[in-house]
């Protein structure tokens, strides 16, 4: 047999195609998964590590009122009920399976949290590298091949319209991997795509680029050349809450926002409600002098910190310097670079409005999504966490089925190519979820393992 004939041909290594090579492998199907850089992980590896899923021993343990009626709704509201509604069930239906079948697996959910677009507290949070090594642990230990630094270029398509193969650039020249139950994309999205973010949302190159080394659109392209649809193209948007010195060394995002903290612009002015979600705030962030916004908060919302809990960490953001502290309004205003009236003039009418003296300037009532009580800004010391809007991926992408095969312009399916995880459109619409990124990647991986394995005969996989 050909050394490059499989079963299954996985394109990229973060947890969607992570999850659906281990979910293959465990199907007894011989798979090869390539990642077009030198490490694995993806994007997945520089994320918050945060899995959404409702009906957990977490949630019960903490008594947290959650359902599956509920976080269908969130997701609809949050992405303006333009998802796709199918994609939408296919994720519920298979969501407690999987976070069964990752517990299965040896993977600790150490904290649950409410973020951005829940109603209830279903981010669950784990050290994302080490879910990613165990999973790639288990497919080695299956016999699963993994190949780094092949770079899929073009899908091989037979004339009967199937595809059955991806042409790659290897350390050793250019060669073919052949999927006898096909080829799935997890390729990740655009956010290193300068072509492609010019193309669908220039208006959004302002944004740190974040994201994997390789997000820079080759699935898209590659399904795109084949005739695949596109989803959610025109809600592309950055994510605020990042220190202007962000780098690659470590997920830097802070969500004071969400316990209790105002945003404003350097002239001291607010200029969103800070509940909604953060790819909202991004896009209103990014409107602002500079890009700029920043996070305003008091000795009560700053003792809300949870160390060690990506979003929520402001000891470590202060222990490496990056946030601003004084004893008061006009002194943080002076050390911050904001304008001092207005900063003071603010967080008075803020403070007014959590009071019920007045109506507030931009309709906030509660914390996250609309949940959770304001608390007023007026205990010293205060502090000023400065933030730009990171582009950590764009939640957009080639247009799939609840099977998670690829359909193109015409809603037909693309026989033989899938594609699951950030590389998709359709699942977010408007707006995204915590947690649901990696949760959709692990879900549908998982999906597409199963209908790969039925799609070839028992004998051929046994």
């Amino acid at each position: 047999m050909d050394q490059n004939v499989f079963d299954l041909v996985v394109v990229g290594s973060g947890i969607a195609g992570q999850t659906a090579a281990t979910a293959a492998a465990e199907a007894g199907l011989r798979v090869v998964l390539l990642e077009k850089t030198d490490e694995l992980g993806g994007s997945s590896a520089m994320s918050g590590g945060f899995f959404a899923f409702t009906g957990t021993d977490e949630q019960f343990l903490k008594g947290v009122d959650d359902s599956a009626e509920l976080f269908l709704q969130d997701l609809l509201e949050s992405g303006q009920h333009l998802n796709d509604r199918a994609l939408l069930d296919a994720y519920l239906s298979g969501q407690n399976d999987t976070y069964r079948w990752l517990r299965n697996h040896g993977v600790q959910f150490r904290a649950l949290e409410i973020s951005s677009g829940q109603s209830a507290p279903r981010s669950h949070n784990t050290d994302i590298k080490e879910v990613l090594r165990t999973l790639q642990q288990a497919f080695t230990s299956l016999g699963g091949v993994t190949r780094l630094a092949h770079r899929a270029r073009r899908l091989v398509r037979e004339a009967s319209g199937t595809v059955t193969g991806v042409v790659v650039d290897s350390p050793h020249g250019e060669q073919v991997f052949t999927g006898r139950a096909g080829v799935v994309l997890a390729t990740g999205g655009f956010s290193r795509g300068t072509d492609l973010m010019q193309i669908f949302a220039p208006d959004q190159l302002g944004a740190i680029p974040y994201g994997g080394k390789g997000n820079t659109g080759d699935g898209l392209k590659m399904a795109w050349k084949l005739g695949a649809g596109m989803a959610d193209m025109s809600f592309v948007s950055g994510t605020y809450g990042s220190h202007p010195d962000t780098g690659e060394e470590f997920h830097e995002l802070l969500t004071a926002y969400y316990l209790g903290a105002i945003i404003v612009n350097k002239h001291g002015r607010r200029f969103v409600d800070e509940s909604q979600s953060y790819k909202v705030l991004g896009r209103e962030a990014l409107r602002q002098p500079e890009g700029l916004g920043f996070e305003i908060f008091d000795a009560t919302v700053r003792e809300r910190s949870l160390p060690g809990v990506p979003l929520n960490d402001i000891d470590m953001l202060e222990n490496i310097g990056h946030v601003y502290k004084a004893d008061s309004l006009p002194e943080l205003a002076e050390v911050a670079g904001i304008d001092c009236d207005e900063l003071v003039e603010t967080v008075a009418r803020y403070n007014a409005a959590v009071a019920g003296e007045r109506s507030d300037d931009f309709g906030r009532t509660g914390l996250c999504n609309r949940v959770g009580r304001l608390v007023p800004l007026n205990r010293a010391p205060f502090y000023a966490y400065p933030a730009k809007s990171l582009m950590t991926t764009t939640y957009c992408g080639i247009t799939i089925n609840a099977n998670g095969e690829v359909v193109d312009v015409d809603g037909d399916v693309i026989d033989g190519l899938y594609a699951i995880g950030e590389v998709t459109g359709g699942f977010h619409g408007a707006a995204y979820i915590t947690g649901t990124s990696l949760g959709k990647g692990a879900v549908f991986g998982r999906i597409v393992a199963h209908n790969a394995a039925v799609r070839l005969p028992t004998e051929a996989h046994a």
